[in-house]
């Protein structure tokens, strides 16, 4: 194999007090020659390797000319390439186009194609990350006040994660027998549960029933206009995912998740110390303006007490970091699942998150980016993330007030990018709003009937709540009626008589 030469302009300068990047110019050479000798060999680096990969910048050109070539059904060889390469200028600084024959006979087996085109890679991350470690040093002795130092540590955890994801040298395809084993896995853990779900159950027989539980690698998004208890009902399902979580060692020593799940809490909005009063308030049934304002009665407290004691073991983890970016969520999520585990995200809301950049001007663009990074997350971590929404006005101007799609405020990308959109509805809030009053050409009866009318519609939904299920990739769409305790922000089923019946575990 040809060395470098040591006037060539990347060759490395002794005698100089300096270190250079990591590089491998021989196993550039090699990875080329192998290239040029057998065209095959492009196939199994083109997936996760690129000209700019190449520590050599003349490499670099050479390995693009080739791809180019066998792109187009022709032949890369060093008699191919001679017509490109007669006037590179760089080319001719180490040998001209004789290089590229001396490139191809030096080659002795294009076996260790791939094995070479990894160390190309792995050298061009550390180089990346030199030159990553090189900006955040010199960010950080710039003193710019409209710059604070947590959005400079949000665009190094952004800049490494979009070095961690691009061009892997793993994935690619699996064939089917592999993936078949992996899917009859699963359907045997969904039959050993109680609840025959494949996913993380939701704790709400009818809801469950729906979905299938919360499947792994999905967006869930769960809109809803203020007051309507969108984040009641997301604390209530994170509460009873980790109520349900049990685990069991496999015959290697290992853990597993047989039900339930560890629950990642993102709360935007709310403080930690709230939404676990919350909770508290929900499990306890005690009214969470009462404690709020310390006019609870002695049993109430030891009710309060009892039910914190049965909830301290509780896997829920909950992060009241305001205004986080995507990036930030991505870290700490990767963080706790390789610390505790992780089945589980919720987060409260998606408008609140920040893109990755903190002076984004079209909001549209950074909800979109929102939206594609949390189902990256699902994926990448293989966890359900349900992410709240708020949705637009329009719903307000129209009689009949259940939300659609269309509502989905911001961005259409949260309806493309979900797997799953439902909304929550609760009538009764509306009707308690719009009590008819008698209208000036109105008789008595004629009002007294259309009060009657309204009297009784407000009987029928009192308590009740609807989660419209109104996209779900892998599952019908339609209505799921719940129970819904205001005094305690609590939803739960509806037996057939349409009484309140507590979730499983409560």
């Amino acid at each position: 194999m040809t060395s470098m030469p040591p006037d060539h302009p990347a060759a490395p300068a002794e005698g100089i007090g300096f270190r250079v990047p990591p590089h491998n110019y021989e196993a550039e050479q090699a990875l080329l020659g192998a290239i040029l000798l057998s065209n095959r060999a492009f196939e199994r680096v083109s997936e996760f390797l690129k000209p700019e990969h190449f520590a050599d910048p003349v490499h670099g050109r050479i390995f693009a000319t080739c791809g180019k070539l066998i792109e187009r059904g022709q032949m890369a060889n060093p008699v191919t390439l001679k017509t490109y390469f007669e006037n590179d200028g760089g080319l001719a600084e180490i040998g001209g186009t004789n290089y590229l024959a001396q490139l191809a006979n030096a080659v002795v087996s294009v076996i260790n194609a791939e094995d070479y085109g990894k160390l190309v890679f792995d050298l061009h991350l550390r180089r990346s990350l030199i030159g990553m470690g090189e900006d955040m040093v010199n960010d950080a002795f710039a003193a710019d006040l409209d710059v604070p130092a947590m959005d400079q540590i949000g665009k190094a955890e952004a800049k490494l994660y979009d070095l961690a994801t691009t061009g892997q040298t793993e994935g690619g395809f699996e064939d089917f027998r592999t993936v078949l084993i992996s899917a009859i896995a699963n359907a045997e853990a969904a039959h050993k549960r109680q609840g025959k779900l494949s996913g993380v159950p939701t704790g709400l027989i009818d809801m469950d029933a729906k979905l299938g539980g919360l499947h792994q690698s999905d967006l869930i998004i769960l809109a809803g206009r203020p007051s309507m208890g969108k984040t009641a009902l997301a604390t209530n399902i994170a509460f009873n995912a980790a109520y349900a979580y049990k685990e069991e060692v496999d015959t290697l020593g290992r853990k597993k998740c047989v039900d339930g799940a560890i629950t990642a809490f993102f709360s935007l909005e709310m403080s930690s110390e709230q939404l676990a009063a919350r909770i508290l308030a929900e499990q306890a049934e005690i009214n969470s303006h009462k404690i709020r304002q310390g006019e609870m009665s002695n049993e109430e407290f030891e009710n309060l007490v009892v039910a914190s004691q049965n909830l301290h073991r509780l896997p829920l983890f909950i992060d009241d970091t305001p205004a986080l970016s995507i990036s930030a969520v991505r870290t700490r999520a990767r963080r706790l699942q390789r610390q505790h585990g992780l089945g589980l995200i919720v987060i409260d809301y998606l408008q609140l998150l920040r893109g990755s950049s903190s002076h984004s001007e079209n909001r549209v663009q950074e909800v979109s980016e929102i939206t594609r990074g949390l189902k990256a997350l699902a994926k990448e971590l293989s966890v359900p993330v349900i992410a709240l929404s708020q949705l637009s006005r329009a719903v307000e101007q129209r009689e009949d007030k259940r939300p659609q799609l269309a509502d989905l405020r911001e961005s259409g990308s949260i309806e493309q990018d979900a797997d799953v959109v439902m909304f929550v509805f609760r009538e009764q809030y509306y009707l308690e709003r719009a009590e008819p009053g008698q209208r000036p050409e109105e008789n008595a009866d004629k009002f007294h009937e259309r009060y009657a009318k309204w009297q009784e519609r407000c009987n029928e939904v009192y308590n009740t709540a609807e989660v419209i299920i109104a996209k779900q990739r892998h599952g019908p769409v339609g209505t799921v009626r719940l129970a819904f305790r205001g005094e305690y922000t609590k939803f739960g089923n509806l037996a057939a008589s349409d009484h309140y019946e507590e979730p499983p575990g409560y």
